[in-house]
């Protein structure tokens, strides 16, 4: 860079940063100018997809939407590190320059993949890709039937039908029901009295 008129590299990133503001603050004073204000409490409300906000912005948020979010990010993230390793640590002249630099790179991202494997791990058995989480708990219910009865009921056994049978009479049933048509009762009758009437 002999030339002192010319911009530096520093410089460019100068000039491509004042642009980026003089556009957004352009857009914004347009935006000020040209739009019309008429401001009603509807317009002022909060906007939530269409619904109408109720109560207090200040609930309980469930976390889990984070959690999840943040698992995704986080492998996400650092799986796209392998593709710039593929291909820098991929090219014949590092490995024919010396012959240990494949396997130490090949080393290199094993450690790096595993420990995302591990991670991938521990979330799993702590349950936190699970959307809902199951609480493990027999229910109970305060009954005055004695237990003994219950047992009775669940070691008995109890003859089943074939489910041809079921289908076979179900079957009779529709075409008898096909071949004599029965005029629809009428469910409600109503009652008028006369003007005057006693009843």
């Amino acid at each position: 860079m002999d030339d002192p008129g010319q911009l530096s590299e520093y410089g460019k990133i100068l000039i491509i940063i004042l642009v980026g503001i003089f556009l957004v603050a352009m857009t914004i004073m347009a935006g000020r100018m040209l739009s019309v204000n008429k401001p009603t409490p509807q317009k002022l409300s909060t906007y939530e997809c269409g619904e109408d906000a109720v109560g207090s912005s200040w609930v309980q948020f469930n976390p889990r939407f984070y959690v999840i979010a943040l698992i995704f990010l986080l492998f996400d993230v650092e799986l796209i590190f392998i593709f710039p390793w593929a291909t820098v640590f991929g090219q014949t002249e590092y490995i024919a320059a010396d012959g240990r630099w494949g396997w130490f790179t090949l080393i290199e991202m094993a450690l790096f993949v595993g420990v995302l494997i591990i991670g991938l791990i521990f979330v799993w058995v702590k349950g936190d890709l699970e959307w809902v989480k199951p609480m493990h708990q027999r229910p109970k219910v305060n009954v005055s039937i004695p237990s003994t009865a219950y047992d009775g009921l669940n070691q008995a056994t109890y003859p089943l039908r074939a489910y041809t049978a079921q289908l076979d009479d179900k079957a009779t049933a529709e075409k008898a029901n096909e071949e004599a048509p029965v005029a629809p009762k009428i469910a409600f009758k109503p009652r008028f009295k006369k003007p005057g009437a006693t009843s």
